[in-house]
């Protein structure tokens, strides 16, 4: 059986956008759903309307895999699923280990969509040694001290950390020590890796703070927008400083004192106001 770690994607070597490829997973989550409905064609409009993106831009990414339809038919269903699935590497077996069986690793091992899409979940690897032997989805936990000998015997390239921010880094040194040259982060902090290591990120924290942002404009409600309103209401209310003040002040001349008539002081040449009033 081939592993991950004998076989990538030829996405890159083909030349294909990593937009393109971002979008790949969007159009093949719809095309199984009109499979699993039996439909035989798609036009472009139909399948970019599932996807949520336009018909251009999907008929575009179709051409990178040298895909083009049939005027007046559309795309062919099945035939899709198959050349999508084969451009993301789904037609074969990748064996995932998932480091950090918290509450949220233990909701990554029970997740249905890991199988259907070619992703086995090789082992299951905890850092508290009450965990290990425990099951979880079926899986036993394994210790930490186990990682390196499972990613070697598992041949493993994609590894998965779900463990806190703070432990996130050494596991991500160790998976790429162990030979993991992908890695998917749920820990909220940046990783760094050395080159030839791709890591994708997901922090549900940030996606709903961009939400949050986006609930405050529909609100009409910009930052800082209520101190302005009560600065403005302050303003309003004080007292009015009478209009004779400024305009009879003595201004004091930058030689001496005295005032200045009509409250401008003169310069050197007689017309260039040195001291404004106060």
């Amino acid at each position: 059986m081939a592993t991950g770690r004998t076989h990538r994607p030829a996405t890159r070597s083909r030349g294909i956008p990593e937009a393109t490829v971002a979008r790949l997973p969007l159009y093949l989550r719809a095309l199984t759903a009109l499979s699993e409905r039996s439909v035989p064609t798609v036009s472009s409009e139909e399948l970019a309307a599932a996807a949520g993106v336009n018909s251009a831009k999907l008929r575009k990414d179709f051409s990178y895999l040298g895909s083009y339809g049939t005027r007046g038919v559309g795309y062919d269903v099945e035939y899709l699923v198959y050349q999508i699935s084969r451009e993301l590497g789904l037609t074969q077996d990748w064996p995932v280990v998932i480091v950090g069986i918290g509450n949220l690793g233990a909701a990554l091992a029970n997740y249905g969509g890991f199988a259907s899409r070619g992703f086995r979940v090789a082992a299951l690897i905890d850092a508290d040694p009450a965990m290990a032997g425990k099951p979880v989805a079926g899986i036993p936990v394994q210790h930490t001290d186990e990682l390196e000998k499972i990613i070697t015997e598992n041949g493993v390239s994609i590894g998965v950390i779900a463990t806190p921010a703070g432990a996130a880094q050494q596991v991500c040194d160790r998976l790429v020590a162990a030979g993991v040259t992908s890695i998917l982060n749920f820990a909220p902090t940046v990783l760094t890796v050395p080159d030839g290591v791709d890591v994708r990120k997901v922090d549900l924290s940030i996606e709903l703070q961009i939400l949050a942002f986006h609930e405050q404009r529909k609100a009409g409600e910009e930052p800082g927008q209520e101190a302005e309103s009560a600065e403005a209401a302050a303003a309003a209310t004080a007292p009015a400083v009478p209009a004779t003040t400024a305009a009879t002040a003595p201004v004091t001349r930058a030689g001496g004192g005295g005032s200045a008539e009509g409250g401008r002081q003169q310069g050197p040449d007689g017309d260039v106001p040195a001291v404004m009033p106060a």
